[in-house]
């Protein structure tokens, strides 16, 4: 079993505490990740119905696989914030906690008295992170929004796909995935500044900013050039070769070939070495002029050999490749057990269950353990007497 205090305490965020009023996806994202790294979470819930994650399909024995995953080793303390003792509550534990993240509609924790300036009021070196639709300024602040109108209105559905098919979403949680990740990155500069200022401040994420910003080359491209990236596949649009191919076996694998050096070692590992002085393919350029016709070239190649000798020969040449897995593949294999994937014990319910763990290494920091999954208000008792005595 494994001790999640003595796991916080040797974290780079040792000691800082963090109080969670985000549901559903994007706000516990960010909780997770400042929890991988050492601190403590407190989730505040419900207490009758609880985040409505906890009712995301697939289901295990009556537990959310999903919400297991994000939620795994915080501590849950049921509040009701209908009620003026709930919204004193909170009020009180936002006194004693480094960070409070929250994910309502921007507005509501102003109408609740719980804004952030009404918060650091009472505590001045408080860290507020909102993450919203939109952000909390705009034309658009009050719009609701979830992921899929981020990843519809950043412009990532409308590049997403092949040309003959219908703008595409991905089928999880990308758009507030990415959020989550850029909202601990702006909570952890947010406490590095305090740490020199003793100054609090107010992260404002929306869920479609961290988004747009991976796409940008879409839009700086447009609005250079008047073009309007459309759908490419497994294309980049601005690298050649670059795809997933079908190898003999059925199999199927990707190369990267998106700078001059790896297009050159691909076509010696073709055994076509002379490609690289044809004035088709001489140069990225010309590459993405031809492409067409070279990808056929390449996708022919891998169609004639199995899966394992296409790879073994790129790997030979140093060409950036890789078969193309599934969970089944994934949970098997000796790099991924090693270094990225952790297990979620202590819970009757998940049995053993096998998660991806922080998306970053530190030296000197092996880690948190993932034990257990709160149930809705577990630790209402622990934590009140622990920060309000």
């Amino acid at each position: 079993m494994t001790d999640q205090s003595h796991d916080r305490s040797r974290g780079p965020l040792a000691g800082i505490r963090v109080l969670e009023l985000g549901t559903m996806y994007a706000a516990p994202t960010c909780g997770r990740m400042l929890r991988d790294f050492g601190a403590d979470v407190i989730k505040v819930e419900d207490p009758a119905t609880g985040d409505y994650a906890r009712q995301w399909t697939p289901m295990k024995n009556g537990q959310s696989l999903g919400f297991a995953r994000l939620n795994s080793g915080k501590r849950s303390v049921g509040v009701d914030l209908r009620s003026a003792e709930g919204k004193d509550l909170v009020r009180r534990l936002a006194g004693r906690v480094d960070v409070v993240i929250q994910s309502f509609r921007p507005g509501r924790m102003e109408e609740w008295g719980l804004g952030y300036e009404a918060l650091a009021a009472d505590n001045p070196g408080l860290v507020m992170t909102s993450v919203s639709g939109f952000g909390q300024t705009g034309p658009n602040r009050e719009r609701p929004g979830f992921g899929t109108v981020a990843e519809t209105g950043s412009g990532f559905a409308y590049i997403n796909g092949w040309p003959e098919t219908p703008p595409t979403s991905p089928p999880f949680g990308f758009a507030d995935s990415i959020a989550g990740i850029a909202a601990a990155m702006g909570t952890s500069m947010a406490l590095y500044r305090r740490e020199r200022s003793g100054q609090g401040d107010h992260v404002d994420v929306a869920l479609y900013e961290p988004l747009m910003f991976i796409i940008g080359d879409m839009i700086i491209n447009y609005s250079g050039t008047g073009f309007v990236q459309g759908r490419v596949g497994n294309g980049t649009g601005s690298a050649s070769p670059r795809g997933v191919y079908e190898a003999a076996d059925g199999k199927w694998l990707s190369i990267a070939a998106s700078n001059q050096g790896i297009a050159k070692r691909l076509f010696a590992a073709m055994g076509r070495p002379e490609m690289i002085e044809d004035p088709r393919y001489a140069t990225n350029e010309v590459r993405m002029q031809h492409n067409d016709e070279l990808q056929e070239i390449v996708k022919s190649w891998v169609a004639e050999r199995p899966r394992a000798e296409v790879l073994d020969v790129l790997d030979k040449f140093e060409v950036v490749c890789s078969q193309v897995n599934d969970a089944s593949d994934i949970v098997v294999d000796p790099h991924f057990l090693e270094r990225t994937l952790v297990e979620i014990t202590g819970s009757q319910a998940l049995g053993r269950v096998l998660t991806p763990g922080p998306v970053l290494h530190v030296e000197g920091y092996d880690g948190p353990g993932y034990h257990g999954v709160p149930s809705i208000g577990e630790h209402t008792d622990e934590v009140l007497a622990e920060l309000l005595g």
